[in-house]
């Protein structure tokens, strides 16, 4: 070190070549270093009182890395980036143990640098303060290299460097930081591991709450780490973190088991332990909702193109066909989750691109041209369904397409209902394999704009799959593409606060039963459809 304020001292250490030279004021003591100095002799020698003990100086900071590959350049020797990096943090760690509060670079003397560092070898750093001033001090930095195998080390250089107090003002929270994804950090896939990225996280948040309250804090919970897309070695990841409030909240990790082909694994059902293990088990399906609501609600972005279309004579049969044809799509997806399950009426969801969709699946003990036939007339939906208050047709455009207007009933006490104009386009199959089918979406028709009195609700794909699976047995799975407008009915069934759905659904069944026997309207051969969507209209 350059200059250290102890008393008054007068040594020579004549094995090291080392001379201390103390003033006649007992201010300043100046270290002079001779050619074959020895490094533990330095740092003993700068801290010898007249008593003969080693004095310790309650800003020293040490810090000691093994060189790995990753900190190397392209000599395999320590990256001088790398060293700067190390010296600079346990530079900082000093000021801020002596200013107790952030504290910031300012400065750095010249530095030469008298050894390059290999790789596998050790770094030893020693941060102190020299001198504090009003707002700034000087501190002085030491690095020596360690060689673990024959037990030496030696001086590699020394830097004055000056840093600054920094209070940040209440509500300056903000914090960016750039890593660079290397190979310590990802797995044997070449994915960042995911806990380096948490790690990142946690550094960043650290420091944006310790700028709030001027002081350590100590993280005590996380909530919701959600990881949108692979990083790979080479990738640099920006990292922002901000204080949103001060608040007393709790919140838990939430983790996923995936098989050998990336697919979600079924995981055992747990039962609550009474009382205190029921009430957690109630509050993890609330958060779950509160994650739903936020992603699929909070977050819509109201400025997309709306998911309805415009119906009029000329697009009838390509809407139509896109209709059946996306509920086909989404029937065929096979990497449903079981989400809960009641008396044989099952409740599926599956997320795919930040889209979530669920299914509902029942049998009943009715012919499936019947089911069919009852279920196709939306209008009688209200009998079973207590989300349907009123339906009327709009356009029966022909035996197959027909437009209706649903109004539902508002999910907050006091808030305005939703109305719906959907598009129903019903098919028969063609051969026993192929299931009836019901597809719903929205459409814009000019003589039915949006009112005051109710909130217009949008469908981008729903309806019916009914397949016969012997006369008198049928199963039915109603499919539902989750909008803003259509999540609310269904958030607290989805994540198991509620079961709705099964009242629904074995009303659906009671319905069914009780109208088995009236008659069937005889089923009109369907028209032929085009083999492709044409490109204007192929994302409907």
């Amino acid at each position: 070190m350059r200059s250290s304020t102890l008393r008054k001292v007068s040594t020579a250490v004549a094995s090291s070549g080392l001379q201390i030279d103390a003033g006649s004021d007992g201010q300043e003591i100046n270290v002079m270093e001779s050619q074959g100095l020895e490094v533990d002799s330095l740092k003993d020698a700068l801290f010898i009182l007249e008593s003969g003990e080693v004095y310790r100086n309650p800003t020293e900071v040490k810090m000691s890395q093994i060189v790995i590959p990753c900190h190397a350049n392209h000599c395999e020797e320590l990256s001088v980036g790398q060293l700067l990096k190390w010296m600079d943090s346990t530079a900082c760690l000093s000021a801020e143990r002596h200013a107790g509060c952030s504290c910031i670079t300012a400065s750095v003397d010249d530095i030469h640098f008298e050894h390059t560092i290999g790789v596998g070898q050790v770094v030893n750093i020693i941060a102190k303060v020299n001198r504090a001033f009003t707002s700034s001090m000087e501190l002085g930095i030491l690095v020596t290299c360690e060689d673990l195998y024959i037990g030496k080390q030696w001086k590699v250089c020394h830097a004055f460097a000056t840093f600054v107090a920094r209070r940040t003002e209440m509500g300056k929270t903000r914090v960016e930081s750039v890593e660079l994804v290397l190979p310590p950090h990802a797995n044997h896939q070449v994915s960042t591991f995911g806990g380096q990225i948490m790690a990142w996280m946690e550094n960043v948040a650290t420091i944006a709450a310790s700028r709030l309250c001027n002081a350590r804090p100590t993280l005590r919970s996380i909530d919701m780490f959600h990881f949108r897309g692979p990083s790979h070695i080479g990738d640099r990841l920006v990292l922002k973190a901000i204080v949103n409030n001060s608040f007393k909240n709790s919140a838990f990790m939430t983790f996923e088991v995936l098989d050998g082909n990336r697919k979600p694994c079924t995981l055992p059902r747990i039962r609550p332990e009474p009382v205190d293990g029921n009430r957690r088990y109630q509050e993890a399906l609330a958060r779950k909702k509160i994650r739903l609501d936020r992603k699929y609600i909070i977050t819509a972005k109201q400025t997309q193109v709306p998911l309805s279309v415009p119906w009029d004579q000329s697009n009838q049969m390509y809407l139509s066909y896109n209709n059946v044809s996306a509920l086909k799509l989404m029937a065929a997806k096979n990497n449903w989750v079981l989400t809960s399950e009641k008396n044989k009426v099952s409740l599926y969801t599956l997320e795919e691109n930040h889209v979530l969709c669920f299914k509902v699946e029942t049998h009943v003990n009715i012919a499936a041209a019947q089911t069919f036939h009852l279920l196709a007339d939306l209008r009688r939906r209200q009998e079973w369904d207590r989300h349907y208050e009123k339906c009327e047709v709009v356009i029966e455009a022909d035996e197959e397409d027909t437009i209706y207007r649903v109004t539902t009933p508002s999910i907050s006490k006091g808030g305005k209902g939703q109305d719906f104009i959907m598009l129903a386009s019903r098919r028969q199959p063609c051969d026993a394999r192929d299931p009836y089918l019901i597809a719903l979406r929205s459409v814009t028709l000019p003589t039915h704009p949006p009112t005051d009195d109710y909130t217009r609700g949008e469908v981008l794909c729903a309806g019916f799959c009914i397949w016969e699976e012997s006369s008198s047995l049928t199963k039915i799975t109603y499919y539902n593409q989750a909008t803003p407008g259509v999540l609310p009915y269904i958030s607290t069934d989805i994540v198991g606060l509620s079961s709705s759905f099964y009242c629904s659904f074995s009303a659906c069944s009671v319905f069914l039963e009780a109208n088995k026997n009236c008659p069937v309207a005889p089923p009109s051969p369907s028209p032929p459809h085009p083999p492709h969507p044409p490109p204007a209209t192929a994302a409907l």
